[in-house]
């Protein structure tokens, strides 16, 4: 994938994310996807998984991503992105914000892996 291609794939996939999509954030995946983060207790594999993960995470939270840096890997098959979050549930008025980074395998303009490296603990207050 070419720069402007990553740029593209980007912009859609933390728009989708912030839009707390199921629809557009699965379009951004292969249908063979390996995603990762700290509230999946291990891997998820595959678009029906992903697709059930989503439903739970975006209906008990709220969320907003803001891409810092994004270090193509040569060949521009991934990256490494480094984010700011914002983590708040729904009806509530408590935010907390963490950083972190994810690392993002692409295959045909799409994600086939995402894991997702964050600080968890930095939640408690809302659970």
């Amino acid at each position: 994938m070419d720069d402007a291609g990553l740029r593209a794939l980007k912009q859609r996939a933390q728009h989708a994310w912030n839009a707390q999509d199921v629809d557009r954030v699965l379009a951004c995946y292969t249908e063979d996807l390996v995603y990762r983060d700290p509230n999946t207790r291990g891997e998820l594999q595959g678009s029906p998984a992903m697709r059930r993960y989503l439903v739970k995470l975006f209906d008990g939270w709220r969320m907003h991503w803001t891409l810092r840096d994004v270090y193509p890997f040569e060949g521009c098959g991934g990256c490494a992105v480094t984010w700011h979050a914002s983590f708040q549930r729904p009806g509530g008025s408590r935010t907390v914000e963490t950083d972190g980074m994810d690392l993002v395998l692409l295959r045909d303009g799409r994600i086939q892996r995402n894991e997702v490296h964050f600080d968890r603990s930095v939640l408690v207050p809302l659970l």
